[in-house]
């Protein structure tokens, strides 16, 4: 199994930064396709970001230029840099992992979540 836990949410200024970390277990970044979800209250959760194992990525209209995602394989960690933050981002954040059939513990994996608010 694969657990991801993620950090590195709170409360921030309209404008600020914030940068999430997704500690994953196993080493599975080199294989997974890692993305970062949002949920923000009353709403569907929404894809944000994703990083496949080449390195390529993708990013939701509403936040590209401002969001980055990366990936450090050797520290199993995945993040999301957020800049320029508006009170519309504020959400719960989920890390999640799309691990290959080809892997043992292929599977879809999610974290659980960590809170984003920013403030007006």
């Amino acid at each position: 199994q694969v657990q991801l836990v993620e950090s590195g949410g709170g409360l921030v200024q309209a404008g600020g930064s914030l940068r999430l970390s997704c500690a994953a277990s196993g080493n599975i970044l080199s294989s997974a396709v890692m993305g970062w979800y949002r949920q923000a209250p009353g709403k569907q959760r929404e894809l944000a970001s994703t990083i496949t194992r080449s390195g390529s990525t993708t990013y939701a209209d509403s936040v590209k230029g401002r969001f980055t995602i990366s990936r450090d394989n050797a520290k199993n960690t995945v993040y999301l840099q957020m800049n320029s933050l508006k009170p519309e981002d504020t959400a719960v954040y989920y890390c999640n992992a799309k691990v290959p059939d080809w892997i043992p513990v292929r599977g879809d994996y999610w974290g659980q979540g960590t809170q984003v608010t920013v403030s007006s």
